[in-house]
């Protein structure tokens, strides 16, 4: 009940098990990148959301991570839903950026696919013969992502444009992050390949993007919520909230991120502790088996949810 819909569709892969539409988030993690996203993976992730900008993350060790992982067994990269992005000058250290910032806009997101593509490689002795276009083989990425809007439209869209024509022998499916509803309905309504997918701050400074969802739910487009424990402290004390942990049996912290996956989201978890790692994803299977057998109770949390972010309920 909870985990149906777009957004567990999209992550869901072919592991024989429901696989919560949780992100392991990788920004910020540094050196300790690669043995964070194994222990993830350990706990039961199975999708993994890095970038092409070393500001923030380590996209080479996430890389080196999952060749570990796929080495060792048990888990196949058929298995893992990889997403990383295209990060524009505005959001890259100029010291260190997998392009040069003062090349073309073209030039600049083929150079970051091609760190991309050297970075999360299947095997360490894998050599990239990578390129633009159908005909090309190699490393494949599931979801590649704008960071931001660029500079100016024109800018976007030549920058999406490259994008195209990786998919769908590279690259399966493009988004966009950090966007307004205005640039995601341009994007969707000039490009050739549609976002399949919009990252955001789920937060109340946007009013937790409620418009913006809408379109994403009319067009088939996965909404991805990142800041969602960080950005709503008064979310956290909300009487939903402190219901849905009397009944489930479950910490605030779970409690949220249910009733934000309730709304079809496909939520980033970064947390960097092991334990919780396990108890955030047993924790979301919790909530799925109490709201199968507590269905009106249900229904009632997620209405009182949705009438304190601005949301239509449901029935």
């Amino acid at each position: 009940m909870l985990l149906d819909g777009p957004a567990s569709t999209l992550l869901r892969t072919t592991a024989p098990s429901k696989s919560p539409p949780f992100l392991y988030g990788t920004a910020w993690k540094k050196d300790n990148t690669a043995p964070l996203v194994r222990s993830a993976l350990t706990a039961g992730f199975l999708a993994i959301d890095t970038a092409a900008q070393p500001r923030h993350y380590r996209e080479d060790l996430v890389g080196q991570a999952l060749r570990d992982a796929y080495r060792e067994g048990g888990i196949r990269r058929e298995d893992v839903f990889v997403q990383t992005k295209f990060t524009a000058p505005g959001g890259q250290d100029v010291r260190n950026m997998p392009y040069d910032k003062d090349a073309r806009v073209g030039e600049q997101v083929r150079a970051s696919l091609a760190s991309s593509f050297r970075n999360l490689r299947m095997r360490d002795e894998e050599e990239e013969r990578g390129g633009e276009g159908e005909e090309k083989e190699g490393t494949v990425i599931d979801c590649l992502v704008l960071h931001s809007p660029l500079r100016t439209m024109g800018e976007t869209m030549e920058a999406w444009g490259v994008l195209e024509g990786y998919v769908p022998r590279r690259i399966k499916r493009l988004g966009i992050s950090n966007t307004s509803l205005e640039v995601l309905r341009e994007v969707y309504e000039k490009g050739r390949i549609k976002p399949a997918v919009v990252q955001n701050r789920f937060y109340p400074a946007t009013k937790w993007d409620v418009p913006l969802r809408r379109y994403c739910r009319e067009k088939g487009i996965v909404y991805q919520s990142f800041w969602t424990l960080t950005g709503n402290p008064g979310l956290l004390r909300s009487a939903p909230v402190a219901e849905l942990v009397k009944g489930a049996g479950v910490g605030k912290e779970v409690a949220l991120y249910a009733l934000v996956m309730s709304l079809d989201v496909a939520v980033l978890n970064g947390t960097t502790n092991e334990a919780r790692m396990r108890e955030d994803l047993e924790g979301i299977r919790r909530v799925d088996e109490w709201a199968d057998g507590n269905e009106r109770e249900w229904v009632k949390i997620k209405n009182g949810f949705r009438r304190a972010i601005g949301e239509e309920t449901v029935e």
